[in-house]
């Protein structure tokens, strides 16, 4: 195999300092239990390094510890998958294909990319051929023979395509749907939408002048007889004439086509609509770029923000193709459309400006639901076509709707309804239909963790899992027999595979992994690839026979990482004095440590970006560079916590909703209970304590340092979110819903609201380019705290860098910034 690595350049001294350590290898630390009693607990020393790390060895170009496999999926056969692997700041990826039964992959040549049993393909009622999009054209597979046909060479790119009941091929261009027929091979095109007025034809006079000239003037008169006579032959024709193509559907100009999705029997057409003025961009917004390729400011697009924008919401229309009728789908069907669901919010609000709300019914703007982490649509068909559901959302994020579709009278019937009083969340909305059967299967959080059940229509809905922990990535069996999943059972830190069996209901767990993993069912159904890690050692792939034992099929880890003695964090419970029960946190040790030490350590508190998600987990974290930049500070004589703080994922529906409409304050009372657990638990000085973090992480720096000024003794805040009524609307108007409704939220969820607070040295660095939290947030809260006359605070821009830094200069001048700041600070 021709090994991707070949061109990295890795520096000779990294080289000899971290291969020079493979007489310290260690393994993960024993997995602490759920049960584990927080009152006392009992902490190892580390094992000694023989090399210590420096800066710029972990802050480099993170070639050096391996390329690994990304975006991994079965072959069609089920015999070999297909991978990624891709260098740092390469703009394009290898592809290889790997046997399971080997451990070398095969590198595939440009020509061969398009013959790699693509991964989103669809696969005929018969299972006999599958369809599949490869740059932009349609190709299909013949899975006996493997033979591969390309339908399509054009430069206007295929958007979707199914198989329908009769073996046809359906696909879609734009709004514009085609078939070919399996037979004969004839591209017939089943609908032509256009977002425009229709064309009104031949138009008798209505004015008087008008009248005049065709009552007068014979050759007028004539010509508007034979333009009335061209039409209806033309109308004629459409009907009777088999070979013409299909009557052009005219909707209006006002709205754009979102998504459509096309009946299995080739009969309906359902879509989604919305406004066609409405952008993602706001009217004000801009990025400069101030080191343009010519020299000049260049003025970047950028997204609006959630105080400006104003989603319209979607509506769907049903077309019959049969019949050329049309159906707008109005939104009474949905149980609480028209719900004041803000009503206590907005009275809150208006109390506190002196005046009153009076509560009104009224419909509510809706959408498709907008899940942040599927490949699916929210509009699914049952095989057979003859049965249509559509998974909603508001647009004020307070509902989740599965509903049917009545196809003959274009009307929604409420399945199932997910309320929230404070938000829907955007993951845990995976749902489908049972094969030959009117029950649907789908996720749902209404216990309070995300659980599966199955639902025939108008009858009670049955749950395949119940208990407290999360159900994820759902896949329906090749036989429907079972559903598989992915939960964390056994510790919410810790993922497997499991299968319940649809029928009966039973349980199984098919993986014992002691990490994080993500699983991908074998097309036939009889084995697991797996995407596993653990806390010291990055992802590889394995697969595993169901009932059998996991292999390891890649290795691209290189030995100079693996041979490193990297401390493996302790997951421990942190006890929450404020009611929140357990914070689970990962814990990082110094060299030589002792709870008996005389001198106390300092430590250091890392806040995780995103909120809403998990890092105190048995996997190697996403966080890679801080992970090797605690194993730093450890060795340098810091504790070290990484805090799943409330708002974070893994931990159900009342954790992650902990911080609605109050950000940062939850957040800050689980750091405090973190440095009372280190004081307590692991001999650190609660006078020497930091803080820092990127993104949200850079918010929650800011809140505590604002906040609770005696907490940490000085912090670094990356990137980060200084007023939240200028970040984006999908993100913040779950939690805080928008300014115009809720500015008590804002207000008490904004740094920058609550600078006047800042007593400890502060750090604040950010890139200019950053399209997700703009430099813009960095800028407003330096000139508010200079006019509050604040010396404690220095600033470090990066003129290059977007919101995740790509350059190894950029990330070593950052974290020796941060490092300069504890030292100084907390020693």
């Amino acid at each position: 195999m021709k090994d991707v690595i070949r061109h990295i350049g890795l520096s000779a001294l990294t080289v000899a300092i971290l291969a020079g350590c493979a007489s310290t290898t260690t393994t993960d630390a024993p997995v602490v239990e759920k049960n584990l009693s927080t009152n006392v607990v009992a902490l190892s020393a580390p094992p000694q390094v023989d090399q210590a790390l420096t800066l710029n060895q972990i802050m480099a170009n993170p070639d050096w510890m391996g390329l690994q496999a990304k975006g991994a999926y079965w072959s069609d056969d089920g015999q070999s998958i297909y991978f990624a692997r891709q260098a740092h700041g390469s703009p394009t990826r290898t592809y290889y294909q790997q046997s399971i039964t080997d451990t070398v992959a095969s590198e595939l040549a440009l020509n061969q990319l398009h013959t790699a049993d693509q991964e989103y393909g669809v696969v005929d009622n018969n299972k006999a051929r599958k369809a599949y999009i490869y740059q932009g054209n349609l190709f299909v597979k013949d899975l006996s023979s493997s033979k591969i046909t390309q339908l399509t060479r054009q430069n206007t790119k295929v958007d979707g395509v199914r198989f329908l009941n009769n073996g046809d091929i359906a696909y879609w261009q734009g709004d514009n749907i085609f078939k070919i027929d399996h037979n004969s091979g004839l591209s017939e095109q089943l609908a032509n939408i256009k977002m425009a007025a229709e064309p009104k034809g031949v138009q008798e006079p209505t004015s008087y002048i008008a009248k005049q000239q065709h009552r007068l003037i014979e050759y007028v008169a004539l010509q508007q007889s034979n333009a009335k006579s061209k039409q209806q032959y033309k109308e004629a024709l459409a009907k009777a004439d088999p070979t013409m193509s299909a009557k052009t559907w005219y909707l209006g100009d006002s709205e754009t086509v979102t998504e459509l999705s096309l009946s299995p029997d080739g009969r309906y057409v359902l879509l989604s609509l919305r406004d066609k003025d409405y952008s993602w961009r706001g009217e004000h917004d801009i990025m400069p770029n101030y080191l343009g390729k010519d020299g000049y400011v260049d003025a970047v697009p950028a997204r609006a923000r959630v105080a400006e924008d104003t989603p319209p919401g979607e509506r769907l229309v049903l077309l019959d193709l049969q019949t050329h009728s049309k159906k707008d789908i109005t939104i009474e069907g949905l149980i609480g459309f028209d719900e004041d669901v803000l009503a206590s919010v907005k009275a809150e609000n208006a109390k506190a400006k002196g005046e009153s709300y009076n509560s009104e019914k009224s419909a509510r703007k809706i959408q498709r639901i907008q899940d942040w982490g599927w490949s699916q649509s929210a509009m699914q068909w049952s095989e057979s076509g003859d049965k249509l559901a559509v998974m909603l959302e508001a647009v004020d994020n307070k509902d989740r709707w599965i509903a049917t579709v009545d196809l003959t009278k274009g009307k929604l019937n409420t399945e199932h309804r997910l309320h929230d009083d404070a938000w829907i969340n955007y993951n845990f909305n995976q749902y489908g239909w049972l094969p030959d059967s009117d029950s649907l299967y789908y996720l749902s959080e209404e216990t309070g963790y995300s659980h599966l059940y199955l639902k025939a229509s108008g009858e009670k809905a049955r749950a395949l899992t119940q208990g407290q922990y999360v159900v994820s990535d759902i896949t329906l069996g090749p036989k429907a027999q079972f559903i598989y999943y992915k939960a964390n059972k056994s510790h919410p830190g810790i993922d497997n595979v499991y299968r319940v069996e649809i029928a009966s209901g039973k349980d199984e767990q098919l993986t014992q992994w002691q990490g994080q993993l993500d699983y991908s069912l074998s097309p036939d159904g009889k084995q697991l690839l797996l995407n596993a890690s653990t806390r010291t050692r990055p992802a590889e792939l394995f697969v595993q026979p169901l009932g059998g034992e996991m292999k390891q099929l890649t290795d691209y880890t290189s030995d100079a990482f693996k041979n490193y003695a990297w401390q493996a964090p302790e997951v421990v419970a942190v006890p929450s004095t404020h009611g929140a029960g357990e914070v689970y946190a990962r814990v990082y040790l110094p060299q030589g440590y002792s709870k008996d030490n005389a001198d106390k350590y300092p430590a250091v508190i890392f806040n995780h970006g995103a909120g809403y998600l998990q890092n105190a987990h048995y996997g190697f974290s996403g966080y890679f560079r801080e992970f090797m930049f605690h194993n730093l500070l450890a060795q340098q004589g810091y504790v070290v916590m990484d805090m799943d703080y409330r708002g974070s994922k893994g931990y159900g529906r009342d954790w992650r909703t902990a911080v609605y409409r109050q950000m940062g304050t939850p957040e800050v009372e689980d750091l405090k209970d973190g440095v009372s657990w280190m004081a307590a638990n692991a001999n650190v000085d609660a006078g020497k304590v930091g803080t820092y973090g990127g993104s949200y992480g850079g918010f929650l720096t800011f809140m505590a340092l604002f906040n609770e000024p005696e907490l940490f003794q000085a912090g670094a805040a990356l990137r980060p979110v200084t007023d939240w009524a200028h970040y984006n609307a999908p993100y913040t108007s779950n939690i805080l819903n928008t300014p115009d409704v809720d500015p008590i939220a804002y207000e008490r969820s904004s740094p920058i609201e609550h600078a006047e607070g800042l007593q400890k040295p502060l750090l604040i660095m950010s890139g200019v380019l950053d399209d997700n939290v703009f430099f813009q947030d960095s800028v407003r809260l330096v000139q508010r705290l200079i006019e509050l006359e604040k010396p404690m605070f220095e600033t470090a821009i990066y003129p290059v860098e977007p919101h995740g830094f790509r350059q190894p200069s950029s990330w070593l001048d950052e974290y020796r910034r941060i490092h300069k700041l504890f030292e100084q600070e907390l020693k």
